[in-house]
């Protein structure tokens, strides 16, 4: 009995101690630091391996550095397991990014910093053994190179870098040794000064500094393959006699690519390697038109054709069909408005037809791929706070199908003959992983979407939830650290807006939820203003770290936000501080009425970019918050419209410049209401950012702490528009949570 009695309660000791080692904790900074940050998929040719890059970050050392991984393809998706096999770092003792298979998945591509900077490297590949058996850096230009893409006949590499359009000029001599002397020169000189003679001369956190975006091709060589001799027979004094190992293929005092915040490429080579599609704008006032227009150009060099120049705005991401015979791009119709409608639209590289194939899908166009056949395109397109993948057949009525819904996916690549898709897919309570899922599996019962309504009572323009039901993850390198962090899922909310229509919101609850107590409340605007919230990872805000102090967190989609039809983004045009503050008052409204453990007692205000002006009107327009914090925010719109350098932006939004429309400036201008400001205010700016200059946040905190108001200036010397180093990204975590306490707790 007493033996019994031991075994008993050891027995319950063990579980006692099993369960508590299995108790989840608060998700923390230290655990988002954990986390590897994944990108895009890259199948081999034979579809047998996908390669990947993935962040670590080194908080203690403050750097991220990124790796090439490697995870193998099998026929998971077929039995709807995960793969047998797990992901592993291919090229562990140097840096490695953006990796891109040869033609033939002997070797691939990718980007290091390991020597020279950045530069493109090749690394042999043994296909059985899944290892990589060699690498070599493959250029040493002196600019530096990205972006590299291999020609289909795996004899060229394509990349990008920012030269002097001067060094490519008859009489510039060898244009490799031009940019590198003048590097040099500029490295040496005694003074920083720079002399501008035209707008567009800083963008988002760098000066040009004279320099341009442009696409060069070199030949693709072996390891320690010398290059031909250079024979000199006839050449003039100071004229280009030996050519240099890198091929300008957009010279010219224009950005070819035209600059990218990430995503799809803005290039791509043909099907037979001989011709590169390219994205750039020629117009002559580059800071006040979105204007870029597509063009062609051989691989040996010569002139460029444009073949968008029909259209006066924006056209973007070219895309050749295996088959050669198309350029799918995405399209805007408005000039000057970057938040028009992307259509997807099909250039017939024969007849020079252009053809739109979503006429009536009223969402935007994200990223794009082509079956293997050239038959099907499949895109990803944001739609009430997710963003599912649809697909869309060339022939036929050009019916839209949604063959995957979720959370935002992207990056999509389609493989196997077509059976198979990869992609990447995120959620609020997970970072990006790669998926797989047979294609062939899809239940499309009720997926078709030919047309969308817009936004009202009843959101008849919602789309149907077609998952893919063999859908697997390839990718489980944050698995570990997640399962020991408490994190909830987002719940949605509908509620009636401005204009009496529908506007969407989300609530995300902290660990350990008690639905009898009462919990402060972060209100959570978004920037942009055309970037939705909904159920996507963010390292920057991100809603579970919020939350997991304690806190009720409310986001609101107000008009203005992508993922509910046009014309509802439209309707933040010229109406900045009206419509979408009614809608984040009446969604905040909303939530206290129908979530009863919500104090309405203590809330704050948290927004950055268009997110951190909206906090600048609250400010003047509502006393309901005991806080606000203000990141990167407009506060005197005239001011923001002279220092920012995408004048196009503020000259849409506003309907026209601080000149022509002085009124528009003034009805929406946070410092009108200054008089009003009595709200405890936390300021942050960066001193390298050129969307929203550091001067907005110093006025904003001029003003708040001439009148008396408690406030405080969160300045970061050496950061731009967002936060990015590690331990700065930690301290501003800590103070924006220190202060959202000292005002609600």
């Amino acid at each position: 009995m007493r033996r019994f009695a031991f075994l008993f309660l050891l027995s319950f000791s063990l579980l006692t101690l099993s369960a508590f080692s299995q108790t989840k904790h608060p998700f923390t900074f230290e655990d988002m630091m954990k986390l590897k940050r994944v990108g895009e998929p890259v199948p081999s040719p034979d579809g047998k391996w996908v390669l990947f890059a993935a962040v670590d970050v080194d908080l203690a050392a403050n750097k991220k550095t990124s790796h090439i991984w490697i995870v193998p393809l099998n026929r998971a998706v077929e039995s709807g397991h995960s793969p047998i096999q797990t992901e592993r770092v291919l090229i562990a003792d140097q840096d490695g990014d953006r990796p891109r298979w040869a033609p033939d998945g002997k070797r691939f591509a990718f980007i290091s910093n390991k020597e020279g900077g950045s530069q493109v490297w090749i690394a042999e590949f043994d296909g059985a053994a899944g290892t990589v058996s060699d690498k070599w850096r493959q250029t040493g230009i002196a600019t530096e190179a990205s972006g590299e893409i291999w020609s289909p006949d795996g004899k060229n590499i394509l990349f990008t870098s920012d030269v002097y359009p001067e060094c490519n000029t008859p009489r510039s001599g060898n244009d490799e040794d031009c940019n590198a002397a003048k590097l040099k020169e500029a490295e040496n000189s005694k003074t920083r000064a720079l002399v501008f003679d035209r707008l567009l001369y800083r963008h988002w956190n760098a000066y040009k500094e004279g320099k341009r975006s442009h696409i060069f091709v070199t030949e693709f060589r072996q390891k320690d393959e010398a290059r031909p001799a250079c024979v000199v027979t006839a050449c003039l004094p100071g004229m280009q006699c030996c050519p240099s190992r890198y091929r300008d293929l957009t010279p010219g005092d224009y950005d070819a690519p035209v600059f990218s915040l990430g995503g799809q490429d803005n290039y791509a080579f043909s099907p037979d390697g001989q011709e590169i599609c390219y994205t750039s704008n020629h117009d002559k006032v580059e800071a006040t038109s979105t204007n870029n227009d597509l063009w062609i150009v051989s691989v040996n060099g010569g002139a460029a054709k444009n073949i968008t120049a029909d259209n006066p705005a924006s056209d973007s991401t070219p895309l050749y069909s295996p088959d050669g015979k198309y350029i799918a791009y995405r399209a805007q119709q408005r000039p000057g408005y970057e938040s028009d409608r992307f259509r997807l639209m099909l250039y017939d590289r024969k007849t020079g037809r252009k053809k739109d194939l979503t006429p009536n899908f009223d969402r935007w166009v994200d990223a794009i791929a082509w079956d293997p056949g050239s038959k099907m395109i499949y895109f990803s397109s944001a739609n009430a706070g997710q963003s599912p993948i649809y697909k869309i057949a060339l022939d036929g009525a050009n019916a839209i199908k949604e063959i995957a819904g979720g959370g935002y996916d992207d990056d999509i690549s389609v493989i196997d003959g077509g059976r198979t898709i990869l992609y990447t897919h995120m959620s609020i309570a997970s970072p990006t992983n790669i998926f797989m899922s047979g294609v062939s599996l899809v239940n499309n019962k009720n997926c078709t979407v030919d047309a969308f309504s817009p936004p009202g009572f009843p959101p008849s323009y919602e789309t149907p939830d077609c998952a893919l039901p063999k859908a697997s993850s390839l990718t489980h390198l944050n698995d570990a650290v997640l399962s020991q962090a408490a994190m909830a899922p987002i719940e949605p909310f509908w509620f009636p807006g401005a204009f009496a229509e529908r506007v969407h919101g989300f609530l995300v609850k902290p660990p350990n939820f008690d639905p009898n107590k009462k919990y402060p409340l972060k209100f959570i605007i978004h920037g942009g203003p055309e970037v939705p919230m909904g159920d996507l990872w963010s390292y920057r805000w991100n809603a579970e770290l919020f939350a997991a102090s304690g806190y009720v967190v409310v986001m609101i989609n107000f008009h203005g936000s992508p993922g509910y039809g046009q014309k509802f983004i439209d309707e933040i045009n010229g109406d900045w501080g009206g419509a979408p503050f009614e809608d984040l008052m009446k969604g905040l409204d909303y939530a206290e009425k129908t979530y009863p453990f919500i104090d309405s007692g203590r809330e704050c205000a948290l927004g950055a970019s268009y997110g951190g002006y909206m906090a600048n009107w609250v400010l003047g327009h509502s006393d309901r918050f005991k806080c606000i914090v203000s990141h990167d925010g407009m506060f005197n719109t005239v001011s923001a419209w002279g220092t920012t350098e995408e004048l196009w932006f503020n000259n849409w939004e506003f309907k026209g410049t601080p000149y022509t429309n002085p009124e528009m400036y003034e009805k929406w201008s946070p410092r009108n209401s200054a008089l009003k400001f009595k709200t405890p205010t936390l300021v942050i700016h960066g001193q390298l950012d050129y969307r929203l200059d550091v001067s907005e946040g110093l006025q904003l905190f001029a003003t708040l702490q001439t009148m008396g108001v408690p406030s405080k200036m969160l300045y970061f010397p050496d950061e731009g528009h967002w936060v990015l180093k590690p331990q700065d990204s930690q301290l501003w975590y800590k103070t924006v949570n220190d202060w959202v306490d000292r005002w609600t707790k």
